[in-house]
């Protein structure tokens, strides 16, 4: 009995932890949100992911996925990405 109780109660706990998580894209977003925006190479340890990857992601899908247009601004220490925040509702 216990192991079938057990069974049940499984998947819920990893619908609960999985709608915790946040995306790697939701955290890219929410780094080009921030007042300062984000260098590349702070969403690249946000995400694990290769410059590539996060140019492409920039590039690509975050206006076709998302609907942003992102803006970069090369200032003293490096490159800073943005997108403008989110509209207060």
């Amino acid at each position: 009995m216990t192991k079938a109780k057990n069974a049940k109660s499984a998947p819920a706990r990893a619908k609960k932890i999985a709608t915790n998580r946040q995306s790697k894209a939701e955290k890219v977003v929410a780094l080009l949100r921030r007042d300062g925006g984000a260098t590349l190479e702070e969403m690249m340890k946000a995400t694990g992911w290769q410059k590539h990857s996060v140019r492409g992601f920039i590039a690509g899908a975050l206006k076709r996925r998302h609907g942003l247009a992102a803006f970069s601004e090369k200032t003293e220490t490096g490159r800073i990405y943005r997108v403008p925040a989110e509209p207060s509702a």
